[in-house]
This record gives structure tokens, C-alpha cells and sequence, in this order.
């Protein structure tokens, strides 16, 4: 058949609406998810970024914009690494083929961006409780909107999920959430929950349930006529549970599971669960990596991938030039275990990213995956600890937001030894605002008793390690998601409770940094000895707490210039207690100056790039530097003449 020339080569290229979706066929709109796939992995390999999870969504997207009308309607995927094709098929085509630079368009949903987006999104489980929220309005305006929350099946055993099913399912409205079932998290999804998505799934196979909810559905009526139908059918939708009748104990119509694959049955059975007005959960079953034999392989190492290329039909990543601290972290966790039995590691849900995985494999009943459960993972080392056991929590810094009550309630008030370890501490790059982790030293240094470290290099990682398993008391250590530097020069001392090391003398001036700060600090000094012969001292500071006092203080009080770098906000950071410290004491701190995140969200760029634009890079550290040499100058030359 002979192509007309006015029609784009692809589907794709003439979608920049979803209302454009309704031009369509069945055999095109399937066409097209293949083409979202396409385009997904094109984007991803060049830029990195969410793969696997995305390619499982296609259809259940293109269904769900095929249904709904979400400038009025209202959509919330929870999470939001799995937005691409919604991106894509709103309107940000163009822009994503820059995903996660500073040109183009978030990893993560953003209202920013898009009408389409409601809220930014990056941790697991609000947006039942969102959704929830939009679907009261709603109510209260006496508007009829339509509200959808897209939530994945590791996501949905997060406690705030259960939270928002348990109050969302009093709602007398029409309230859709769908359970995105594709048996993983980042890695496998663990607990009691996966097991029993497993047994329906085991149980009830798609075809079935096809044919019974097709006479079903095609039947059921809309409106305030729903609740008698749903009386007469209720116990035929229960057996797909298998007994279990979870989701309708809290209150929802269940429905599922049904194939995440068939766009033209996901529309059909959207259509008429749209009408029903209470709280339905539909149950869709995708699979991770869809439509990309790597990713559905090893859909736990493309979750997240960095940029890659295709040889053979295979991902080649490029090597890096020096180990991450993610793999240094991991070998000294197996050094450890192999010395010290009592050595318990919890992840949730991320042994990959958290560096857990070579742990798990050598001491599997000595490794603990919570799943999605920050809280229940810190509370649970806490009852480790009081039973003798040295529990070590490996998570990320912005994750470790969401369990800031239990390290107060169940470690640190108990006085509890539970370690701490915060990968993706500080920017983290592409991945933008909603993963930064420049948070934890704020919300940790008021807490009694604890200890904060930050190692400068590897060396001192295992230090920090070293020292934090011999503590009777909470402590915490940060490192960042990047390449571990070159070693500190001369051997790397102990780790001794609120001390500091310096790196590097110097008589004009001093940088006081906290961990990896040193490594761009070394390069800054370097550049000022080498354009202004000037002599700058680095320290590392180590500790956030317990400060070194007497190190500080007489940094202070030398009436150098004294700069305070951390990759972490000013506010409430270690630059802030460097300045309570002084206020304390009364010291003139004219000659200090803070230097970190300021008060506002970083967007995502490479690390680098995020570095620069606050002024944590060797340049910017040099140029700050001459500047704070200088106006002293001026300062003590003008208190001379006068």
C-alpha cells in the first residue's frame, strides 16, 4: 500500500496531544506503544535515566489518556519514574530528548512543566493520599471530575499508601486507583503483599477474568445505580482474590487483575470503571523492561541506568575511572560482616543502588529488604540493636527523610546503637529536586547523642566504619552518587570522636571542609598557590557532630580568612553549626564565610554542573577565597589609617 505523503513516517510524530490519541485504531495505538518503547530506549541509552519501569507503562498510559481528558481530570503516578510516555505523548516530544538535562524536561513529574502534572513527584506513596486530597476538593466544589492514582505494586505496601487507602476509601465519588503490578521495585518486591499479588496472579489468569468481567462490565450501569449491581456481582469479583479480599476489606471494588499489555481491553474496562462512583483499585499486571530483552533480563540493573551503548544486541557501559563510593561503601560492609557477626544490613528495596547486593550474597540471613518501608526499616534496626545485633541501615539521604521519626523515637531516644549509611548525600545531578539530599545533617544534628561523619575518600569510608562499630549510640555517615577522589596524601589516621584532620597547611587562609568537599578544596588551593601565590590550609572537619572545638575555635580566632564548604544546605548544616558553635563562645566571626546549597530546589544537571552553579567547584572555591583575602586587606587597612 503506497504511503501518503502528508501522514509522518511515524504515529508518533504526529502526537504532541492526547486527545490526538482518539484518531486512532486498535492496531495504531498499539503501534504506538511499540514507538514509545522505541523511543524511550533511544532517549535513555544517551541520557540515562527510569527504562525498565517505563516501558512497562506504555499501553496502561495510552489507555488512560484515551479515557480520561486530564486538563480537566486529574492524574498522579506515584513515584513518577515511570512518566516518559506521559511526557512524551503531552506535549514535551521535543524537550525529552534532553530528559534530565538542564534544556530538557524532568526524569520526574512537574507542573512546571505541564498541566498535565500535578504534583513533583519522587518517593513512593503519596499519591493515593494527593489524589485523595484533589478528589475532596472535587467533592466540595460538587465538581465531577475524574481522579486516577497510578501506584506500583512495591509502592502500595508503603505505609502513607495504606494510610491514603484507609481514609480515600470513605470517599462518595468516583476514585480510581490503579495498581501497576509488575513484581518489582527496583529489585524483586519482597513481603507478604508481593506474595499474595503472586497467588492471584498464579491463580486467576487473565482469560478468565476477561470473560467474566466482560459480561460484567458491559452491563453495569453508571451512576447512583452502581452499588446494586456491585451487590449482585461482589462475590464474584471476591474469588479473584483468592479469599484474601484485601483491597475490598479497606473499602475498594476490586477489579483484576487484568493484562497491562492489551491497550484495547485496558480502554474498554477504563471506560466503565470510570463511571462507578466510589472507590474502585484496578489490578493491571505489566512487566518491567517491556519490549527490551536486556531490561526484562536484568530489569533490577536497567531500573535506572546510566547513559549506555548497544553492541550485539547488548548495553556496554563505559568504565569508570574510579571505583563509586556506592562500591567502595559495599566492600567495606563485607569487610565488616566477615569480622563482626552481629552485623545486620537493612535495605528499602534498593540493595543495587544502596551497594548491598555483594552483602546479601555472601550473608543472606544477615541481609533484611523492607521493601518500600524507610520507617519500618530504621525501627526495625532499632529492635536489632537492643537485642546486641549492629544493625547498619543503607539507604539514600532523601530517603532518609521519610524515617526521621524512628531514628528520633527508636534510636537515638533509646540511645540505640543503629549506623546510618546515606548514599546520594548532597546534589545528585540528573535526577534534579525531588532526589537531592541535602536535608540530613539538618534533621539529624538536633537529635541527643548522635554522631555525624563524612569521609574525604575511600580510605577514610572504612574509618568512618571502623569507628561508627565500636559507638553504643546512633551515628550517621554521608557520601555522595559519584566517583570516589584520588587519596588524601599520607596515611589515613583513625577516626577519634569530633576530631578533625588537616589535609594541608597554609598561613593566608583556610578552607574547613565537611567530607567530600576536600577533594574540590585540594584543586581550589592548588589553583590560588599556583595564579597568587597564596598559602590556603585545608581541614577536614569528619564530624558534623561533635564539632571539634578546639580546632574550630582556633581557626576562628587566627582572623584568617576562614571558609566553610559542605555539599549540603547552609541552613541547619555544618556550616551552621560551625557558626553556633561560635555564637556560643562568643567568638568575632567576621572572617568566616559559609559556602553550600542555598535556600532554594536544584533542577537536574550533571553533578558537576550543580556543583558549579552553587559555588563548590575548585574555581569558584579559589575565587571566593581572593575575595575574602582581599575585603580582610581592605578591612584591616582601614581600621590602620583611621
Amino acid at each position: 500500500m503506497t504511503k501518503q505523503s502528508n501522514k509522518p513516517d511515524k504515529i508518533l510524530d504526529g502526537i504532541s496531544s492526547p486527545h490526538q490519541l482518539h484518531r486512532l485504531n486498535e492496531t495504531q495505538l498499539q503501534q504506538l506503544a511499540e514507538e514509545l518503547r522505541d523511543r524511550i530506549i533511544e532517549v535513555v541509552s544517551k541520557r540515562g535515566g527510569h527504562l525498565a519501569s517505563n516501558l512497562g507503562v506504555t499501553e496502561l498510559t495510552i489507555a488512560l489518556h484515551y479515557v480520561f481528558d486530564f486538563t480537566r481530570d486529574k492524574l498522579l503516578w506515584d513515584v513518577g519514574h515511570q512518566c516518559y510516555a506521559h511526557k512524551i505523548i503531552t506535549g514535551r516530544g521535543e524537550k525529552f530528548e534532553n530528559l534530565r538535562q538542564p534544556s530538557g524536561v524532568s526524569g520526574f513529574p512537574s507542573p512546571q512543566e505541564s498541566q498535565y502534572d500535578q504534583f513533583y513527584t519522587g518517593h513512593a506513596g503519596a499519591a493515593i493520599s494527593t489524589a485523595a486530597g484533589l478528589a475532596w476538593a472535587q467533592a466540595a466544589a460538587k465538581l465531577k471530575d475524574k481522579v486516577v492514582a497510578v501506584v506500583g505494586d512495591a509502592s502500595i505496601v508503603n505505609g502513607l499508601s495504606l494510610e491514603g487507602l484507609n481514609n480515600a476509601a470513605i470517599l462518595q465519588r468516583q476514585f480510581l486507583v490503579i495498581l501497576n503490578d509488575n513484581s518489582m521495585a527496583i529489585d524483586r518486591t519482597q513481603g507478604a503483599m508481593a506474595n499474595l499479588f503472586d497467588r492471584i496472579r498464579l491463580t486467576k489468569p487473565y482469560s478468565d477474568f476477561k470473560h467474566s468481567t466482560q459480561n460484567l462490565l458491559q452491563h453495569l450501569p453508571l451512576g447512583d445505580e452502581i452499588s446494586e449491581a456491585l451487590r449482585h456481582i461482589k462475590e464474584g469479583i471476591r474469588t479473584t482474590l483468592h479469599g484474601e479480599q484485601l483491597f475490598e476489606a479497606l473499602g475498594f471494588e476490586y477489579f483484576g487483575p487484568v493484562d497491562g499489555h492489551d491497550v484495547h481491553e485496558l480502554i474498554r474496562i477504563l471506560k466503565r470503571l470510570a463511571g462507578i462512583n466510589r472507590p474502585v483499585l484496578l489490578h493491571v499486571h505489566t512487566e518491567k523492561g517491556r519490549g527490551c530483552q536486556y531490561a526484562v533480563e536484568d530489569p533490577c540493573r536497567f531500573h535506572s541506568p546510566s547513559a549506555y551503548s548497544i553492541e550485539e544486541g547488548k548495553a556496554v557501559f563505559a568504565a569508570k575511572a574510579r571505583p563509586t563510593w556506592t562500591q567502595v561503601f559495599s566492600d567495606a560492609l563485607v569487610d565488616q560482616a566477615r569480622k563482626n557477626e552481629k552485623i545486620v544490613a537493612i535495605t528499602a528495596a534498593m540493595p543495587d543502588g544502596t551497594g548491598l547486593v555483594n552483602f546479601r550474597d555472601e550473608f543472606r540471613s544477615r541481609y533484611i529488604d523492607v521493601g518500600i518501608g524507610e520507617s519500618h526499616g530504621v525501627a526495625l534496626a532499632g529492635g536489632l540493636a537492643k537485642s546486641g545485633l549492629r544493625p547498619i541501615v543503607a539507604v539514600y539521604s532523601t530517603f532518609m527523610q521519610r524515617a526521621f521519626d524512628q531514628v528520633f523515637q527508636e534510636a537515638a531516644l533509646q540511645k540505640l546503637p543503629v549506623l546510618l549509611c546515606m548514599d546520594r548525600a548532597g546534589l545528585v545531578g540528573s535526577d534534579g529536586a525531588v532526589h537531592q539530599g541535602v536535608m540530613d545533617i539538618s534533621f539529624l544534628r538536633p537529635l541527643p547523642g548522635i554522631v555525624l561523619m563524612a569521609p574525604a575518600d575511600a580510605p577514610e569510608l572504612s574509618a568512618a566504619m571502623d569507628f561508627a562499630l565500636t559507638l553504643d549510640c546512633p551515628a550517621a555517615i554521608r557520601y555522595p552518587r559519584d566517583e570516589v577522589p584520588e587519596d588524601l596524601p599520607g596515611e589515613c589516621p583513625p577516626f577519634e570522636l569530633g576530631k578533625a584532620r588537616e589535609i594541608r597547611p597554609g598561613s593566608d587562609a583556610t578552607i574547613l571542609c565537611y567530607g567530600v568537599m576536600v577533594e574540590p578544596a585540594l584543586k581550589a588551593v592548588q589553583i590560588l598557590q599556583e595564579e597568587d601565590s597564596l598559602n590556603v590550609s585545608v581541614v577536614n572537619a569528619r564530624f558534623a557532630k561533635p564539632l571539634d572545638v578546639t580546632c574550630i575555635t582556633r581557626l576562628i580566632n587566627s582572623g584568617k580568612p576562614l571558609l566553610v564548604c559542605e555539599d549540603h544546605s547552609t541552613i541547619g548544616g555544618f556550616g551552621s553549626a560551625v557558626m553556633e558553635l561560635a555564637a556560643g563562645r562568643g567568638l568575632d566571626t567576621s572572617n568566616v564565610q559559609l559556602l553550600g546549597v542555598p535556600d532554594r530546589f536544584i533542577k537536574q544537571a550533571s553533578r558537576q554542573e550543580q556543583l558549579m552553579e552553587v559555588g563548590l567547584d575548585p574555581t569558584n572555591m579559589a575565587a571566593t577565597i581572593k575575595d575574602m583575602i582581599a575585603r580582610l586587606a581592605e578591612q584591616t587597612s582601614g581600621k590602620a589609617s583611621s
